[in-house]
Order: C-alpha cells, then sequence, then structure tokens
C-alpha cells in the first residue's frame, strides 16, 4: 500500500501530520444495528484511497460524521474496539471521539479508548453547559492526565457553543499528552496564532474547504468528511503542500470546493452519507434525529462531475 504521508521537518508529532477521515458510522437498514461488514470495507477504502494509490493516514472513530451521539455504550465499545483494529490492520492511524460535556464520562472514555489500543482521541469542548476558559482547561488537563494516549483537542464552537481560545490552547499544550487540535473554527487568524503559540501542538483543519488556508498560517493537515469520498485526493493535497508544491495543492483544493461545500447543504452527515449511497459505498441510513437528504440536496449532489462521472457499483 503506497500512503501520501507528507514529508515535513515540523517538530509536531508526525502521527498527526496529513489527511484524517472522519469516518461516517454505517447503520442496517432498520438503524438498530451498527453495519461492521460495511465499516470493514469503508476503512479498506481509506487505506486504498479511490484510485487504489494509497488512501488517508489515519480515521477518526465515533466523531461527530460518525454520529457518536445516537451510539449507545455498549456500540461505542462495539465499534471503538473492531474499528482500531481494522484500521492497524490496514497501517491507519486510529482516533477515537471521546468528548463529553461531563469530564468524568470524558475521563471514562479516554481509559477506555486507551485500553482498545487507540493511538489517539478526539476530545470535544464540552457542549451546552458552555464552560468558561478556565473549565475547559481544567476539562482536558483530566482527559490528558487519564490515560497515557495521545489528545487532539477538537475546537468547533458552532457545534458546542463555546471556543477554546489559543491562549487556553496554549497552556493545555504544555502537556505531554495533547498532541494536536482539530480546528474547526473557520478562522485563519485562530488557526494561525495557536499554530505560532504551539510550535510542538499539529494543528489540524476541521474544516475542507479551510484546509489550504489553514495549511498556510500553519496547519499540517485536516479531519476531512470529503475524504470519506476521496482519501486519495485529500491526502494528495496535504502532501503536495507540505512538499512545497503549492501549484498542485491549489489545484486539488479548486477542484474540490463544490464537493466540499455540498458537504454541509444540510447538517453533517447527512450529505455525506447521501453522496456514498449514490456512489454506491453505503446504504445512507441515518439515526434520528438525523434524517435522509432532502431532494434538494441529492439533485445538487447529483450535478457534481464526482457523481455524474463515477460508475456505481451495486451495494454489497
Amino acid at each position: 500500500m503506497t500512503t501520501h504521508q507528507p514529508a515535513s521537518s515540523s517538530p509536531v508529532d508526525p502521527r498527526f501530520t496529513g489527511a484524517f477521515t472522519a469516518i461516517i458510522t454505517p447503520f442496517s437498514a432498520d438503524t438498530k444495528t451498527i453495519d461492521f461488514a460495511r465499516l470493514k470495507a469503508q476503512i479498506e477504502f481509506q487505506a486504498r484511497g479511490e484510485d487504489s494509490r494509497g488512501g488517508v493516514c489515519g480515521i477518526i472513530i465515533n466523531g461527530t460524521t460518525g454520529e457518536s451521539p445516537t451510539l449507545s455504550e455498549s456500540e461505542f465499545r462495539q465499534l471503538v474496539a473492531k474499528a482500531v483494529d481494522l484500521a492497524h490492520q490496514h497501517g491507519l492511524i486510529a482516533v477515537v471521539g471521546t468528548g463529553s460535556n461531563s469530564t468524568h464520562h470524558a475521563v471514562e472514555l479516554q481509559k477506555f479508548a486507551h485500553q482498545a489500543g487507540a493511538d489517539g482521541t478526539l476530545s470535544v469542548n464540552p457542549y451546552y453547559n458552555k464552560p468558561v476558559q478556565e473549565g475547559l482547561y481544567q476539562h482536558f488537563m483530566h482527559v490528558a492526565d487519564a490515560a497515557p494516549i495521545a489528545v487532539m483537542l477538537y475546537n468547533i464552537p458552532g457545534r458546542t457553543g463555546v471556543a477554546l481560545t489559543p491562549q487556553t490552547v496554549e497552556r493545555l499544550s504544555k502537556h505531554p499528552n495533547i498532541r494536536a487540535i482539530k480546528e474547526a473554527t473557520g478562522s485563519t487568524d485562530s488557526a494561525g496564532e495557536i499554530a505560532m503559540r504551539c510550535p510542538h501542538l499539529a494543528v489540524l483543519s476541521g474544516d475542507d474547504t479551510m484546509t489550504l488556508p489553514f495549511m498556510s498560517v500553519g496547519a499540517v493537515g485536516v479531519v476531512s468528511v470529503v475524504s470519506n469520498l476521496l482519501p486519495g485526493k485529500i491526502a494528495g493535497l496535504c502532501a503536495a503542500y507540505a512538499k512545497g508544491d503549492h501549484t498542485t495543492a491549489l489545484a486539488i483544493h479548486r477542484e474540490l470546493i463544490p464537493i466540499a461545500r455540498a458537504m454541509f447543504v444540510e447538517t453533517n452527515p447527512i450529505p455525506v452519507k447521501a453522496a456514498m449511497k449514490l456512489l454506491g459505498r453505503d446504504s445512507g441510513v441515518l439515526r434520528l434525529p438525523m434524517t435522509s437528504a432532502s431532494p434538494d440536496t441529492i439533485r445538487q449532489l447529483q450535478s457534481l462531475a464526482l457523481f455524474r462521472e463515477t460508475p456505481v457499483p451495486a451495494l454489497a
């Protein structure tokens, strides 16, 4: 398997540079169970890439795109155990979403992810209860202290109602287990300041449209939704920029913009699951309160070159 691991002299942990897929969680037609056979096929695709020349560096398991709020505790444990094992079989870094708005619960999930053999965890800002910066700092310090495993902070104020400031991230980056941040603020100012203040922290874009802008101010990769569809293309963008081939990176960025925008015409992961169904790679089933893509969304997806040009195999 050929991968698109970017070459870099950056002081950040090399495991957390490049492209990571926020992988969907496939469900059975009645939504009652996780479809582990399809999960296996999807992880293989992430490693192989759409052109069989290599895919992403790693996957994010049980993230927002994976409909983590709809999983029971038992399903979470099953998903993590199987997905981590499958990822490692294919040479992928396995990062597990362990976020919670209860610090105690986040600590317990952190311990389980370590026991399951994950390479790192994705820990989101506590949502709904909107802690102040000191509360965020103490929450993440407890999480980082819970187990000897790398932590990727997840800064997404649009989902959580509160943002980590660059100053708080700098404080947190001094903890040896805090190695990366998924920066989903959409702000190049925030991403650039974090990269400047925290040279040993891997800053990853949390939005596909912002990958190239963020890399231009110090980010080293992306946690991508689009790579569920095009893992090799997303990895290629990151690798090109890391090698200094900015012309190629810009060309890929411009090619991907229409697809990236289409992934958010409705709440993620509604469009990406619809897209995967159109490509014959998933059933498209979501769990309530997420609902199927609207006819307008389907038409918008079908208008994109990717869906006009890609042969659609039958669903397994």
